[in-house]
């Protein structure tokens, strides 16, 4: 009997003590409650999974996704729509219009606060050296150290350097205005070409950049095997980046050498990458510097110089392309041609 007890007893289930069923009831609660969770809850839960989009996917395919890549996107198809022009062409033309329309009258801007920097530096050097007599004068009535009087003349001439920048509105900051609108551009495009490349923006667009390439990159999709657009693209950006330190005629500072010797760097860098990467992005690249490098021949053209209202400097020249030349050869040592 006590077996058959205890058998009846199983058959029922275990005894809820008193509270059980409450707490049993409040569980189930809880599990339909997260049952009826918003979607936009439910798809932020299994995102932050393991195998979730939102834990593997990064920064590049977001930027990929964003609002900018798809006004690039769609501005290059309303080009080659407007002009009719393969899409080979239609991409070199576009990186031309970008950098013409918006980077030139930057690198013009640039110029302009580059030579009221050069024509700052009598100044700033008459101005340290009394600087430097009146420290010395007044150190010598207050007993400063020699360390003092180097504390007082470094925080006055900051000071002073300062006043005339703002007095000729030319802060040194401002010649990296160029940088922060041209780098932005870039990537956004690039990443429009990318996305127009693997089918992002459909499989018809996909399908012209197949077939709209040219001379041996003929797959503006692929990879360009023999390099030639990747060496090329890193030859014409190693000499714009020798172009403009040649054309420096201030003292460089320790930055400035690093950013030079930065963009070297990146210049060479970049070959492998746009070996990897569409044809259609490395093209585009290619494009985007041989530009640069006209603008930059352009902007040391004296008649257009005045064009866009530089000011002179002490170091203009009448033959800027025969002394950057001579330049160029002196300091690779290569052997000089008589001009």
């Amino acid at each position: 009997m006590a077996g058959a007890g205890r058998c009846a007893e199983a058959a029922r289930g275990p005894r809820m003590r008193p509270g059980g069923g409450s707490r049993s009831v409040g569980m189930w609660r809880l599990a339909r409650a997260g049952a009826r969770a918003p979607p936009a809850l439910a798809a932020a839960a299994a995102g932050a999974g393991p195998g979730g989009h939102g834990g593997t996917e990064g920064w590049y395919e977001w930027a990929a996704r964003s609002a900018p890549v798809h006004w690039a996107e769609s501005g290059l198809a309303a080009l080659q729509e407007a002009t009719g022009l393969p899409w080979w062409a239609a991409i070199a033309g576009g990186a031309a219009v970008l950098r013409t329309a918006v980077t030139l009258p930057l690198a013009a801007q640039q110029g302009r606060l580059l030579a009221k920097l050069e024509n700052l530096q009598p100044e700033i050097k008459e101005l340290a050296q009394r600087l430097r007599y009146e420290v010395s004068a007044r150190g010598k009535q207050l007993g400063w150290s020699e360390k003092v009087a180097r504390l007082h003349f470094a925080r006055n001439m900051r000071r002073i350097v300062t006043e005339l920048y703002i007095r000729d509105n030319c802060h040194p900051f401002k010649a990296t205005l160029l940088l922060w609108v041209q780098v932005p551009m870039w990537v956004c495009v690039s990443l429009a070409l990318r996305n127009c490349s693997i089918g992002a923006r459909g499989s018809a667009v996909q399908e012209q950049f197949s077939s709209g390439g040219a001379l041996w990159f003929t797959d503006l999709t692929a990879p360009d095997s023999t390099w030639i657009l990747p060496v090329s693209l890193g030859l014409v950006n190693l000499l714009v980046v020798e172009i403009f330190a040649s054309q420096t005629k201030m003292p460089v500072s320790r930055i400035q050498k690093l950013l030079t010797n930065f963009f070297r760097t990146v210049s060479v860098v970049m070959i492998p990458i746009a070996a990897t990467v569409p044809s259609s992005m490395a093209l585009y690249w290619l494009s985007s510097s041989l530009v640069g490098l006209s603008h930059n021949l352009l902007l040391r053209s004296p008649a257009f110089r005045r064009l866009c209202r530089i000011p002179r400097t002490t170091s203009d020249s009448a033959t800027p392309y025969r002394d950057m030349l001579a330049a160029l050869a002196t300091k690779y040592s290569f052997k000089k041609q008589h001009l």
